[in-house]
């Protein structure tokens, strides 16, 4: 999920507590991108190969007299599932989340970002989701496409067809994802559309607008933190898709979900109550400003550090939500200042439970050391 310049104003404290926050897009040429399939899930580095065993020779036993029965089968299959929500808050130490897979060190919310973070070893990975014009569920966080791709134009007037071709990775430099850039800054330029070979371990569809289902399950063991972008109707039926995907993919206990919107988080709860949410702006606001108790389903709180001048942190909130069970999981919102080893560093010695972190790599080392 994207931080946005938050206003300073009193009025608007409450957009602090944002589960995570819009970005301003700016506008790209358009280029139009290399047509080229869109496929789903590649196979990337993080895949570790299973070990091959020789099976032992049967031991001879005596026989018995058995009724005539069907033959079945006596493997087990065992299915990747990610850890439970409750298994994951039940882990010691602080926990690590890529933000929209690391959006400091690799292109927004990539397969190819998503992937090396899970290399990494993060506890979670980080999305917002929302629908395009042929209502696929999408991971995508701003509501067009001109910031990270060879594009222009708004995410919900593409087919995923269409959206699928464009190069997801198009305005990202190792410093920024910004246009004006020398051309050699922009290294991952092409891998998407061909122009360039992808990095070794990679494909061209690392570098694509993923479908949530295909990251829900290339990386079925690991949670996901995930926002439902948008507001109204639009926000109403990207939380319908949501749920029914995350039923339809067993993800129903290892996700976390959230909006800005507190109208959108109880219309999901309400259509997925057994899936834990993380409350929105009023909720939130109410109880950092005044120890408003949260509904019941509600135990982790997504704040970012600072709002403006405001510690958000500050006035002991960490210690008095704990007190009554909630975790904290904070989103940095004072630039890339802070996504350093010493501003992790800084943030966990607050006493917070997670980082949602930009380059998540750096915070495992602290979290390491």
């Amino acid at each position: 999920m994207m931080r946005r310049q938050l206003p300073r104003t009193a009025p608007f404290i409450a957009a602090v507590l944002l589960t995570a926050c819009s970005g301003g897009s700016s506008t790209s040429p358009g280029t139009q991108p290399v047509p080229t399939q869109p496929s789903t899930a590649a196979a990337t580095s993080t895949n570790a190969a299973l070990p091959t065993t020789t099976a032992a020779p049967p031991k001879t036993v005596a026989p018995t007299t058995v009724a005539p029965t069907t033959l079945v089968s006596t493997t087990t299959v065992v299915v990747p599932h990610a850890p439970t929500i409750d298994e994951l808050l039940a882990r010691p130490g602080p926990l690590v989340l890529a933000h929209a897979g690391g959006e400091n060190a690799h292109p927004h919310s990539t397969p190819y970002g998503f992937a090396d973070s899970a290399a990494a070893g993060v506890d979670m990975l980080d999305m917002d989701v929302q629908l395009t014009a042929d209502g696929v569920l999408v991971v995508q966080h701003d509501d067009t496409v001109d910031r990270t791709t060879n594009a222009t134009g708004r995410v919900d007037s593409f087919s995923y067809e269409a959206l699928a071709r464009l190069d997801n990775a198009y305005w990202f430099t190792p410093t920024c994802t910004c246009q004006g850039e020398p051309d050699a800054s922009y290294v991952l330029r092409g891998m998407r559309t061909g122009t360039r070979p992808p990095l070794p371990g990679y494909t061209a569809d690392d570098f694509v607008i993923p479908r949530f289902r295909d990251i829900a399950t290339r990386f079925a063991m690991l949670p996901l933190n995930i926002e439902i972008k948008g507001e109204g109707e639009s926000a109403v039926r990207t939380a319908r898709v949501l749920a029914d995907e995350l039923g339809e993919l067993a993800r129903l206990d290892s996700v976390v979900v959230a909006s800005f919107d507190d109208a959108i988080v109880e219309a999901f709860h309400q259509m997925a109550p057994t899936v834990e949410v993380s409350p929105a702006q009023d909720a939130l606001t109410a109880w950092v400003l005044g120890r408003t108790p949260l509904p019941d389903y509600m135990r982790i709180l997504q704040p970012p550090d600072v709002f403006g001048d405001v510690d958000v942190l500050g006035n002991d909130l960490v210690p008095d939500s704990h007190a009554v069970g909630y975790r904290i999981w904070v989103w940095p919102n004072s630039g890339r200042a802070t996504e350093t080893a010493e501003g992790y560093r800084r943030l966990f010695d607050t006493g917070i439970d997670a980082i949602n972190a930009a380059d998540p790599a750096v915070a495992l080392t602290v979290v390491a050391r």
